[in-house]
């Protein structure tokens, strides 16, 4: 017996059910058009009867049973066409469905695609090309223009522009060099590179995204388990209403109609289909949403609270004021860079760097250095003993500060760190230090109220001046300054009590507690950071913080997705319903309406998938 494809079954029962309704509408219900319309309920109703007798196995009384049903009966009573009719719509309204669903995985198709599938490296002196998956780990992986990098590692050699987009949805190749980190997946779009093997085969970042989208794409949400739960009673219901229905009218086609009529398939797919799309476009800008369910509680997120380091801020202080009292700025910037030279402290690095950039290269040390912890250094810089700190510093060796305090009170209103330079006799100079706002913080802080949170917070470790300036820079709501990590916890669950659904934004590493206790745990940079990819609901792989209104854009707009189509579905199903019992809808007309529904509601969910791409309104795309 020759076993047809579902393409082939679809074409040959096709052109079964043209050539029996040419003979209805020609010769009329001759033996012939009997014949040919059984042919066309049997070639298109198989594989129907055998998916309801399969799941009528793991006790599940599905479509597929309630159309067998129907079109048994249909062939009982003599309603051949109607069978046919039935039968050969039901088939290919499925293959259309399966092939539209096909496309709302598109993303990670695409994703599959950009998976490495060589890996050169070297062994014994030699370039060897073997499998990504036979890579040991601490081996030299080279990776030449054009070609994929098949491991996670970091960069001993060569220089090179990388596209990124695989992993953190970056539309711009990013620079790499020596002692940077490179991640599988990405392309080398010119030049060469040398790596170390860090990572390999399942551990590497693009196998776990991959993993975590497909096991994202099966974690359903509430809405999808409820219809999921409603379909398992409505189904023997429907049956019951029909044999009902039959036992009153004696009308067995009335009945049969209505078993057909009544199936739930829109209303079934309408979220799943929904949710696949969302989380599929979701991977494809670099934003991993973890689940059906996270994506409809970030489509309901009412309120929005950010770390402020390494979120809204780049976690890199810069100087950015130097004010002297008794010598010029290049010699202040000189003596407090040797006297950091030992320094592990970020503020410390700034001045360093601040120094290096007006003055070139500083090599000098200081021939003594003392670290007093919540103070500031104690140096001797060419026999000068120098203090390098806060006021606590100055005060506690005897130093007055004056009227300088005036100026450094100023500085720390407007959120800046204020370090002071000076000796016995006095305060020399005044360095201010801040950490760098994201470029696009502010611009971003304002999509997400024009998104629909209610509510944005800050919540960071630093103190009440910083955050206070930061704040009213970038135009968030609230904020609470030297929060310790299981204080960020307290003051969420406050916020959780006050404005409901929360969700937490930070960077993934400090912010472990905070993210894990919101009702959503957002990381940013979540590229090679095992916490933020374990911890986190929703993780952008890359630190663009502007993906975030992305995020919750297309969470939205996968919500908004979901209840056009279970609405749609509803009232199409209710105005066949009343078809039916008012005997204006005919099986076969239903069956073709039904399919339509379904098609109807898978092509709108794949709508999301073009959501945010370029070209499609600003409003709806980015910052």
């Amino acid at each position: 017996m020759v076993k047809l494809t579902k393409k082939q079954r679809v074409l040959f029962s096709g052109i079964l059910a043209i050539v029996s309704f040419i003979l209805k509408n020609t010769i009329g219900q001759q033996l012939i058009t009997s014949i040919v319309m059984i042919a066309t309920a049997i070639v298109a109703g198989t594989p129907i009867l055998k998916n309801a007798i399969s799941a009528l196995r793991y006790k599940i009384l599905g479509i597929d049973a309630l159309v067998s049903i129907a079109v048994i009966g249909a062939m009982f009573i003599g309603e051949y066409w109607e069978a046919a009719a039935v039968t050969f719509l039901f088939l290919f309204g499925e293959y259309l469905e399966s092939k539209t669903l096909e496309k709302t995985r598109s993303s990670i198709k695409a994703l599959l695609n950009l998976a490495p599938d060589v890996a050169r490296v070297i062994r014994d002196g030699v370039e060897v090309v073997i499998s990504p998956e036979e890579v040991i780990k601490g081996e030299i992986v080279v990776i030449k223009p054009g070609e994929k990098v098949s491991v996670d590692g970091t960069v001993i050699e060569g220089t090179a522009y990388l596209n990124q987009a695989a992993i953190t949805g970056e539309s711009i190749p990013v620079a790499k060099k020596i002692e940077d980190e490179v991640f599988s997946g990405t392309i080398i779009e010119s030049g060469y590179l040398k790596v170390r093997a860090d990572r390999v085969g399942e551990d590497t970042t693009f196998a776990r995204i991959l993993q975590m989208v497909e096991e994202a794409q099966d974690k359903k949400a509430k809405t999808q388990k409820f219809l999921e739960e409603f379909s398992k009673y409505y189904t023997p219901s429907i049956i019951i209403l029909s044999l009902l229905l039959f036992f009153f009218t004696m009308d067995l086609v009335l009945s049969l109609t209505l078993l057909v009529i009544a199936c739930p398939g829109a209303l079934v797919i309408s979220t799943p289909v929904s949710i696949v799309a969302g989380i599929g476009n979701g991977a494809k800008h670099g934003v991993l949403v973890k689940g059906g369910e996270v994506m409809e509680k970030l489509g309901k997120v009412k309120l929005l609270a950010f770390d402020k380091t390494g979120t809204l801020t780049m976690g890199k202080p810069k100087v950015n004021r130097v004010k002297t009292y008794s010598l010029k700025e290049d010699e202040l910037l000189r003596i407090a860079a040797i006297g950091e030279a030992y320094s592990e402290h970020p503020l410390g690095k700034a001045i360093i760097e601040k120094a290096e950039k007006a003055l070139g290269p500083i090599t000098q040390k200081p021939e003594e250095s003392e670290m007093l912890v919540g103070q500031g250094l104690k140096v001797v810089i060419e026999g000068k003993t120098i203090f390098i700190g806060n006021r606590k510093l100055f005060t506690e060796n005897g130093v007055e500060i004056g009227e300088k305090e005036v100026f450094i009170r100023s500085e720390e209103e407007k959120g800046q760190t204020v370090v002071l330079v000076g000796d016995l006799a006095g305060i020399m100079g005044v360095i201010s230090i801040a950490d760098i706002v994201r470029a696009d913080s502010k611009k971003l802080i304002a999509n997400l109220k024009k998104l629909g949170i209610e509510k944005v917070v800050m919540l960071t470790g630093d103190n009440k001046r910083v955050a206070k300036a930061i704040a009213s820079e970038l135009g968030i709501d609230e904020y609470y300054g030297e929060l310790l990590p299981e204080e960020k916890v307290q003051v969420l669950e406050e916020l959780q009590q006050k404005y409901g659904m929360a969700a937490m934004v930070g960077d993934g590493v400090n912010d472990a507690p905070a993210l894990a206790a919101a009702d959503l745990g957002i990381a940013i940079g979540g590229a090679g950071t095992d916490v933020a990819m374990e911890t986190a609901d929703v993780v952008l792989m890359s630190d663009e913080i502007r993906k975030l209104s992305h995020a919750i854009g297309i969470s939205r707009a996968t919500v908004r997705n979901m209840k056009q189509n279970i609405y749609f579905a509803l009232i199409v199903a209710g105005a066949l319903l009343a078809g039916v019992l008012f005997k204006t809808v005919n099986l076969a007309f239903g069956m073709l309406v039904h399919e339509l529904s379904v098609l109807l509601v898978v092509i709108n969910a794949v709508r999301l998938l073009g959501y945010g791409d370029r070209g499609k309104s600003r409003k709806q795309v980015s910052i």
